[in-house]
C-alpha cells in the first residue's frame, strides 16, 4: 500500500506565489479600467472638464475681489428732507396733495399713513405711495412729480485756497473739487485727502485718497465722483504741525543763516 506524503512548501516558495497574485490582479484591474474609458470616453473628458470650471471659477472669484469695484454714476436723484413732492391721481383726484419731507424723511398722506421716502427715487416713491393707497383705492395711479428740491452741494475743507460749500451742478472728481476751491496750499498733506460720504441709517463711508501720487504718475484713475453732500478733508502736513511749536531762537536760523 502506497503511502501518501505531503511536503509543505519553503518560505521562499510562497513569497514568489503571493507576488505572482498581487500582479495579476493588478494587471487585471488596469486592463478593466482601460477597457471603461474606452467604451466610455466622454467621462474622463467631462471630469477633466469639470476640473477646469472649478479652475477657473476660482480664479474668476479672485480677480473680482482684487478689482476695485466701480463707481456708480449717472444715478437718479434720491429723496431728501425738506424736499417737495406734489402728488396727482388721474382719477380719484380727491388726492391730490402736495407733501413736504420731513427731517426724519417721512410724509404725511391723506387718508393712510405716513411712509418713509428719504433716500428713494421717484420711481421708488411712487410704488411706495402705491402699496400705502391699496387699502383704501383699487389699483391706485398716483404721478409724483418734485416741485422743489436741495440743490446738490458738496464740501471741501482743511487745507485749501477757499474752504466752503459749493454746487454739484455736474460731473465733479475730487481734485476738480479741490481745485474749484482754490487748489492745495504749501500746508496740505495731500497724500491722505479724506472722502467722507453719508449712506443710509447714519453711517458714513470715509475713502483716503493719495492725490500726492495721482499728480506725481499723471494717473487719475483713482480720482473719486462725488455725490451729493460728499466732505471732503485735505489735512495739514507734519511741518505744519509742528510750526507752531518752534522756539522762536530756532527762528533766528532760518532768518540768517550765516550766523552758523
Amino acid at each position: 500500500m502506497a503511502v501518501e506524503r505531503w511536503f509543505e512548501p519553503s518560505e521562499e516558495a510562497k513569497v514568489i506565489w503571493k507576488s505572482s497574485c498581487l500582479v495579476f490582479s493588478f494587471f487585471l484591474t488596469s486592463v478593466g479600467s482601460i477597457g471603461a474609458q474606452a467604451q466610455d470616453p466622454g467621462a474622463s473628458a467631462a471630469t477633466g472638464t469639470s476640473q477646469g470650471v472649478v479652475r477657473a471659477n476660482g480664479a474668476g472669484a479672485g480677480d473680482h475681489e482684487r478689482n476695485p469695484t466701480l463707481q456708480h454714476r449717472n444715478r437718479r436723484y434720491q429723496i431728501h428732507s425738506a424736499d417737495v413732492l406734489e402728488l396727482s391721481f388721474p382719477f380719484t383726484p380727491e388726492f391730490n396733495q402736495t407733501v413736504t419731507v420731513q427731517p426724519d424723511g417721512y410724509i404725511t398722506l391723506r387718508g393712510v399713513d405716513g411712509i418713509r421716502v428719504e433716500g428713494q427715487t421717484l420711481p421708488e416713491v411712487t410704488n411706495s405711495l402705491r402699496t400705502a393707497y391699496k387699502t383704501v383705492l383699487h389699483d391706485p395711479v398716483i404721478n409724483v412729480e418734485l416741485k422743489d428740491f436741495e440743490r446738490p452741494y458738496f464740501i471741501v475743507g482743511g487745507e485749501v485756497g477757499h474752504p466752503g460749500k459749493f454746487d454739484l451742478r455736474n460731473e465733479t472728481t475730487a481734485t476738480e473739487a479741490v481745485a474749484l476751491a482754490g487748489g492745495l496750499r504749501d500746508s496740505a498733506k495731500h497724500s491722505q485727502v479724506l472722502l467722507f460720504h453719508r449712506v443710509p441709517d447714519g453711517w458714513v463711508q470715509a475713502k483716503k485718497l493719495d492725490m500726492k501720487k495721482m499728480m506725481k504718475q499723471a494717473d487719475l484713475n483713482e480720482d473719486a465722483y462725488l455725490q451729493p453732500g460728499d466732505f471732503l478733508y485735505v489735512p495739514k502736513n507734519t511741518l505744519s504741525k509742528i510750526a507752531r511749536f518752534l522756539p522762536t531762537s530756532s527762528l533766528g536760523l532760518y532768518a540768517n543763516p550765516a550766523g552758523l
